[in-house]
């Protein structure tokens, strides 16, 4: 791509004048295709946690990139399923509703896997006319696999396909500069140094959360939430809750080594000199009960 057609994507047009565009672009797709993996390379920073288990995200987070004539808002959302309780419910809906009133919806895939009745599903909730289709994993998919996953999309109609790579950043730059395109003339909704609508508070405790899926793996796939209970800076208190005794004892280990192997994971990631306090607590079936999803941000 030319220096021209980069400065026309980002909003200089003949003459020399320079507009300003800016809009909102959401990710909606079933579970781990890698949604929150495009929002936080697109915006070089961890805007989502990112796990191997199925629909780690639960808040719809959005992600901003600045650049000199554009501002581009990327809605990452859960992954879209069969809810089974409450916490699947609220889920779904949030997804959903992030499709509304933005300026571009993407549906992603995953190149890894055939093209199936989920994706299928997802689709027939957009209008596939107006949405893009990106094909995400190009880079451990095998080239026929991308290849039976475009040509399997193309029956969906959508305005654009871009085959991608979020953890290789192949064919990133192609795809924002295109979604750039299609944003209308506007203002800068959030401030050049702000790279996230997630409350601090909120942040830490999903990178909790994302520890310990991390460590404990298969063992607690979706029983984990966490919540701030103490924000004292530079002590943090963080409360893990779950469902049953028998997973306390799992989230907290043999002489306490799991709870000290995600403390020390998660506060990698924070400043020096945080004082990171990590506490289990039992909330028995806590995520089919919907006033206690709603109490714990969902």
């Amino acid at each position: 791509m030319t220096d021209e057609t980069h400065a026309a994507a980002d909003g200089e047009v003949d003459g020399g004048d320079v507009s300003f565009r800016s809009g909102f672009v959401t990710f909606v797709g079933r579970p781990n295709v890698g949604k929150s993996s495009l929002v936080n390379a697109i915006c070089g920073r961890k805007i989502s946690i990112v796990s191997d288990v199925p629909q780690t995200t639960r808040h719809r987070i959005m992600g901003v990139l600045n650049r000199p004539h554009s501002q581009l808002v990327f809605v990452d959302t859960p992954g879209l399923h069969k809810p089974v309780t409450a916490l699947g419910e609220r889920v779904n809906a949030t997804a959903l509703s992030s499709t509304s009133d933005v300026d571009v919806t993407c549906l992603v895939l995953d190149a890894t896997m055939p093209f199936g009745r989920g994706d299928r599903w997802v689709a027939d909730h957009l209008d596939m006319a107006e949405s893009i289709v990106i094909v995400n994993k190009t880079d451990v998919a095998k080239p026929h696999q991308v290849l039976e996953m475009l040509q399997a999309a193309s029956e969906l109609g959508a305005r654009e396909y871009f085959p991608v790579s979020a953890r290789a950043g192949e064919g990133l730059q192609v795809l924002v500069d295109y979604l750039v395109g299609r944003l209308p003339e506007g203002p800068r909704y959030f401030p050049d140094d702000q790279i996230s609508d997630l409350p601090e508070e909120r942040w830490v405790a999903e990178l909790v959360r994302e520890q310990l899926l991390a460590v404990t793996r298969d063992e607690l796939p979706y029983s984990i939430a966490t919540e701030v209970a103490e924000w004292e800076w530079p002590r943090i208190r963080v409360n893990i809750i779950v469902e049953r005794d028998s997973q306390k004892g799992m989230v907290i280990g043999k002489g306490g080594n799991v709870l000290k192997q995600v403390g020390r994971l998660a506060r990698a990631q924070l400043p020096d000199g945080v004082y990171l306090d990590l506490r289990v607590k039992v909330d028995k079936d806590w995520q089919r009960k919907p006033e206690r999803v709603e109490r714990l941000g969902y």
